[in-house]
């Protein structure tokens, strides 16, 4: 791997990172904390993230508690999720919140594909304007004399199968999320 590829290749993983990330907030009609990530309850005068506040628990497929650890967060943290607005059924026990998730229709499962691939279309992006940052260096170390015509072309050969090999894994992880999604 060549000078220009191996300075840039850090932030080829952090693309795939973050598109692993943003798609493990879609539902998928399974029970999984990873929803409640990003939510911010307002606690002892600044927000805190869910997970800061409370416990958060997979009771089985289609449901979740959230039991606080100062019960007098109970309150705020409801208002925190139904704000989220995530359409799940929330229901204040007194102790913990009960969250239950409904079966999903084949309109929302095709809605959160949109979304899928609408985030796959971003991760792309990123990995072209990354790709064109490292053509650039490479045509510029060109331009300098730096080396020749020859290892030009290596180079930018070497980065289209890297970014070959990098498209192929975020639509691995495309595939394999779309499956979850539409699996009932």
């Amino acid at each position: 791997m060549n000078k220009y590829l191996q300075a840039k290749s850090g932030e080829f993983q952090k693309t795939i990172d973050f598109f692993k990330k943003e798609i493990s907030t879609l539902r998928t009609g399974r029970a999984n904390p990873v929803m409640f990530e990003g939510i911010m309850v307002d606690v002892y005068g600044s927000k805190t993230p869910l997970n800061g506040v409370a416990n958060i628990a997979v009771s089985d497929a289609r449901s979740m508690t959230i039991t606080p650890w100062d019960k007098n967060n109970l309150k705020e943290i409801e208002r925190s999720i139904t704000e989220a607005n995530l359409g799940m059924g929330i229901i204040n026990e007194g102790i913990r919140i009960r969250i239950t998730i409904p079966q999903m229709t084949e309109e929302n499962r095709k809605e959160l594909v949109k979304k899928l691939n609408e985030k796959m279309e971003k991760a792309r992006v990123a990995m072209r304007q990354i790709r064109d940052e490292v053509k650039v260096a490479i045509e510029a170390a060109e331009e300098e004399k730096e080396f020749g015509e020859d290892d030009k072309f290596r180079f930018l050969k070497e980065l289209d199968d890297e970014i070959k090999k990098v498209n192929e894994e975020l639509e691995e992880i495309r595939k394999k999320k779309e499956e979850e999604i539409m699996t009932i």
